[in-house]
């Protein structure tokens, strides 16, 4: 029987790390950015359907849309950097993504009555090559707007996602979410950035 990632974390380890410091360390350079019109805008409308779907609270074809050995990370630094040494916003494997969405759906999910309504503006898309033909980096900028209970908040920032096309389409390896106030009280963020 093969390993079930939303069971266990067992892929999360010193190599997972060392890999995901080495994939999100120095990647925006001019000389590794795709000009292939294409490929561009095959990534950009992938980023397009994922901020659709989490826009829709469609959280399950979200899931759908991750790699099944994933991660979403938020980090608490500008710039990331390695989250062995430094805290997190969050930092979760599929384990606990999927846990996110059941705690979300739940009756008892008391920070979501009534539910947040959001919009995700994203733009500036740039896509860069990694030397594996499958795998890509992108870098987004976002404007994510919750309105929630009478409240309404703001999230702007920067997305790197680690694309790998996988059966005909792009599959989110990693999510990188870069707040431009990432040091500051953000309030307990209950949505998906």
């Amino acid at each position: 029987m093969s390993h079930d990632p939303s069971l266990t974390s067992h892929y999360i380890g010193d190599e997972f790390y060392q890999a995901l410091i080495d994939d999100f360390t120095d990647w925006q350079s001019d000389a590794s950015e795709v000009s292939d019109p294409g490929l561009r805008e095959s990534c950009r409308m992938a980023l397009d359907k994922e901020a659709r779907l989490l826009d829709e609270g469609r959280l399950d074809d979200w899931l759908a849309l991750l790699a099944a050995e994933c991660l979403y990370w938020v980090p608490a630094t500008p710039g990331g950097g390695d989250p062995r040494r430094e805290i997190a916003v969050s930092f979760d494997d599929r384990r606990r993504l999927e846990d996110r969405v059941f705690r979300l759906r739940n009756d008892y999910a008391w920070s979501q009555k009534p539910a947040s309504r959001t919009a995700r503006l994203v733009s500036n898309v740039a896509v860069f090559s990694t030397g594996d033909d499958d795998v890509f980096m992108t870098r987004s900028n976002f404007i994510t707007t919750e309105f929630q209970d009478g409240d309404i908040r703001q999230y702007t920032g920067w997305a790197g996602h680690r694309l790998r096309w996988t059966g005909g389409a792009f599959e989110i390896v990693v999510k990188q979410v870069n707040l431009i106030n990432c040091d500051r009280n953000l309030r307990n963020p209950s949505i998906v950035l």
